[in-house]
């Protein structure tokens, strides 16, 4: 047990996070070059890497679906999954975190803090992962540590602690000054020589100054540092490298190193931060459950009963692939298992160390392993596996609702089947895709997180199953909220039938919402005039009103629903007849209510020339879009503005035409803001 339980110290969970075209592909490759499991560099340009192997991926040049790889590096195991960094891919990244133990969020020394760092860098904070910051780009015209520094403070509010300061500028960025060594790494020109040496002597004053800041910014926040600061007026590099530790795992500080993934200047000393700072299996807490009901904890032990949660799935041409994070216990190729999620067992036919789309066999894997399996059949992306013995069922990943919609269909009649099963492989391999058939029209609806994310399945289907597919313009989810409500609406429900009849009567008070996004349900009944068993019936028939609004069938939200009196039966009241009245009642009182629809909106961030900027303006004001700011950033105009979804449909192609193909956008779900009186919604 013991060597079990050691064996663990040295594996390291983690995930590159990033704006998109911030470089974590790259950053991937030089780890996996560094560590000797590749030995050739990949390049996003060439098609050439590892981890974007989709053929859309090198076709597009973004990563779209997150891969998880493994390498060593002294001594340590790494797993690492390269995250996606586009918007719409954001439930990958969502999924991977889930399982992950620590991060290396990666920015671009010239823009600094993106809109999507900043999104991924929230999702990191719901699921407490301790992360390092990685400058990145240095070596680009305009490149600046400290204006990247200062973006990650203000707009991610984490305290950076700089180790690193960077020897040469731009072009002449040659390597690093460790601050905690004090000692200078430098690279050859192609990066794959490292020399390290004394600081060199135009340098030194600097460094000096930065390690004092940096020993003034640890004590600060760490006890011990604190200690041996006071009494010595200076940390040693031992005491520094432990506290650092501390912080960056407590979620205090967040360790920050700077380089050029594409030089392959900075990937050795970043893989030495991620063995001394980012946790292992054994320093997280152990993962929490339930078990019918009652909370549980499983430690990262291998001799524990076992339990894994399904991150991912994959259907390959050689069959499907389930992603696990293994938390306790030790699971073999053959062993039956439990998917507690579905309640059926299932047995596992091979275990795979992955290395992106290639794969190699071993016997068993234990607590702390990411590994895939094949021979499971009912497991999706959020499934708990786990001993027969023990069931247990752990959180799933959050799962953002869809806000972008197309009508798809076979453009032959003889292929009709063979599109449904399609789309529910689909559905199977990304749980942020909805499937649907719309009750007015008939028609199959695809729902996703963007128009880029709905092109990609599309193209998926065409490419995997050689399926000629039209397509409908997009649409997208609308909600329905109350602008103003009503009071004392009473609903009367009386049912006879010839048996036990049904009878309840409720009193509701309709407002809306300070927060658009909501629902309340409270009751102020009293005298037990609506016997509490039966409240909860009402708010159950209130919830499900919820589902379709009075202007055009969508969702409804952003109000509060008070129950202020009621009546009962003494034999026909029932859970049943109150939740239909409640159901009834809403629906009554939203009908009775002044109604306001609200459409998705998005904040949109243009990367355009200087000269195209009017231009923009202009396009982003005729697409109701409300302009935020601009800022000029290395010889770039970057505008922010907030615009609804339903208006950025083409925008890409649009944005192109009008800037010769040089302006650029990403965009970041902001909510929900009311829509204009005459927006479609069908």
């Amino acid at each position: 047990m013991r060597t079990n339980l050691n064996a663990l110290t040295v594996v390291r969970n983690l995930g590159i996070l990033a704006h998109v075209d911030a470089g974590k592909t790259t950053v991937t490759e030089r780890i996996l070059y560094a560590t000797g499991t590749t030995h050739r560099r990949g390049e996003v340009h060439d098609g050439t890497t590892v981890t974007d192997f989709d053929p859309q991926e090198r076709d597009r040049g973004i990563t779209i679906f997150a891969a998880a790889v493994s390498c060593a590096w002294d001594g340590h195991r790494i797993n690492l999954i390269d995250t996606p960094g586009h918007v719409d891919f954001a439930d990958e990244v969502e999924r991977s975190l889930r399982v992950l133990d620590g991060a290396v969020a990666v920015f671009d020394a010239v823009a600094g803090v993106e809109p999507q760092s900043e999104s991924v860098w929230r999702q990191a904070d719901r699921y407490g992962v301790p992360r390092i910051a990685f400058v990145n780009k240095l070596d680009r015209a305009g490149a600046d540590l400290d204006t990247a520094v200062a973006s990650i403070r203000e707009r991610l509010h984490p305290a950076p602690l700089v180790v690193q300061v960077p020897i040469g500028a731009e072009d002449g960025f040659t390597g690093v000054v460790d601050l905690l060594r004090m000692r200078a790494l430098t690279w050859d020109g192609d990066g794959d020589t490292a020399t390290d040496g004394p600081v060199p002597d135009a340098l030194h004053e600097e460094a000096l100054r930065r390690r004092r800041l940096l020993e003034e910014a640890v004590a600060e926040r760490h006890p011990a540092a604190l200690e041996e600061f006071c009494d010595r007026e200076t940390l040693s590099a031992a005491t520094l490298t432990a506290a650092l530790r501390d912080l960056t795992r407590s979620g205090d500080g967040v360790v920050v190193l700077c380089g050029s993934a594409y030089r392959n200047r900075g990937i050795e000393p970043l893989l030495d931060a991620v063995v001394a700072y980012l946790p292992s299996p054994l320093d997280v807490p152990a993962v929490r459950g339930t078990l019918d009901g009652t909370e549980q904890e499983r430690a990262a032990d291998p001799h524990a009963p076992f339990a894994a949660l399904a991150f991912k799935v994959h259907a390959t041409a050689t069959g499907r692939l389930t992603y696990l994070r293994v938390y306790s216990g030790t699971i073999g190729k053959g062993d039956t298992v439990l998917d507690a999620s579905a309640g059926r067992t299932e047995r596992i036919g091979r275990i795979l160390r992955v290395r992106a789309d290639r794969h190699a066999q071993v016997d068993r894997a234990i607590a702390g392993d990411i590994v895939a399996v094949v021979g499971l059949k009912s497991a999706r992306a959020g499934s708990t596996l786990c001993a027969p013995g023990a069931p247990l069922v752990l959180e799933p990943p959050t799962v953002a609702d869809p806000v972008v919609s197309v009508a798809v269909e076979a453009r032959g009649p003889a292929d009709t089947d063979r599109l449904a099963s399609a789309l529910a492989r689909l559905v199977e391999e990304d749980p942020s895709l909805v499937v649907r058939t719309d009750p007015e029209t008939g028609q199959t609806v695809l729902s996703g997180m963007g128009e880029l994310h709905l092109e990609v399945a599309v193209e998926k289907v065409r490419r995997d199953h050689g399926l000629a597919v039209a397509l409908g313009r997009p649409g997208v989810s609308y909600r329905e909220t109350v602008a103003r409500g009503v009071s004392g609406l009473v609903h009367r429900h009386v049912k006879q039938d010839g048996g036990a009849g049904q009878f309840a009567q409720v009193v509701i008070d309709v407002e809306p919402l300070e927060e658009i996004m909501g629902f309340e349900f409270r009751s102020t009944v009293v005298g037990g005039r609506v016997p509490q068993e039966y409240v909860r019936a009402v708010e159950a028939g209130c919830r499900d009103a919820l589902a379709e609004g009075p202007l055009g069938g969508h969702p409804v939200t952003g109000l509060r629903v008070t129950l202020t009196d009621g009546a009962t039966h003494v034999k026909d009241s029932s859970d049943m007849a109150f939740r239909t009245a409640g159901r009834f009642a809403l629906r009554e009182a939203l009908s009775a209510s002044t109604m306001t629809l609200l459409e998705p909106v998005v904040e949109v961030t243009v990367t355009v020339p200087e000269d195209a900027v009017g231009t923009v303006l202009g396009d982003l004001a005729a697409r109701r879009g409300r302009v935020s700011g601009s800022v000029t950033r290395a010889g770039a105009a970057v505008v922010t503005a907030t615009v609804p979804l339903a208006e950025l449909f083409g925008y890409a192609t649009r944005l192109r035409s009008r800037t010769q193909g040089r302006g650029t956008f990403t965009t970041r779900p902001t909510g929900y803001a009311p829509a204009p009186a005459a927006t479609p919604t069908r």
